[in-house]
């Protein structure tokens, strides 16, 4: 997909894929001492050998969390992430599993002149082409061929980053 079309011309079933990104162990040790959860599943291979899994897993929000970052949104035009919903963790990624988040443009709703809502519909699939993360993502998304110089936001836009007049 473009990365930088107007919300205007996006169209739902509009596809797009990430390049795929490999979880470490370093990633996992990282995510549990900057979030806290330090569940032995994620972090004692010793118990986590005796659990369903078998071995240490990534943290599910750590997966969802990469996924977000893997997409290619551009910050000109996608001013904020404003929901997830429907998020299913379906399988474990183990620690040196590869993922990629394949997408398509779910819904799409006009806010204001200036903004739109679009919901993205993600699929986190590792290298064995499995799903392992299901959501629905929700992005501000700017309307508007113009697109403003840095440091100067239209008053629109502006308006739009009080997010509270969006339905809850």
């Amino acid at each position: 997909m473009d990365p930088s079309p107007d919300f205007d011309r996006l169209a739902i079933g509009t596809r797009f894929a990430s390049r795929g990104r490999t979880v470490t162990e370093a990633d996992v040790a990282a995510f549990a001492s900057l979030t806290g959860d330090m569940h032995p599943q994620h972090t004692d291979a010793v118990w986590a050998a005796r659990s369903p899994f078998g071995a240490r897993i990534a943290h599910g929000m750590l997966v969802l969390s990469y996924a977000m970052g893997l997409l290619s949104l551009d910050p000109e035009r996608v001013i904020a992430l404003r929901r997830v919903r429907q998020a299913v963790f379906k399988r474990p990624v183990m620690v040196g599993d590869t993922i990629r988040a394949d997408a398509k443009v779910d819904s799409l709703e006009p806010v204001t002149a200036a903004t739109g809502v679009v919901g993205i519909r993600v699929d986190v699939v590792n290298q064995r082409g499995r799903v392992v993360v299901r959501a629905v993502i929700d992005v501000v998304w700017r309307r508007g061929e113009g697109v403003p110089a840095a440091g100067q936001a239209p008053a629109a836009v502006q308006d739009a980053v009080e997010l509270a007049g969006l339905p809850l």
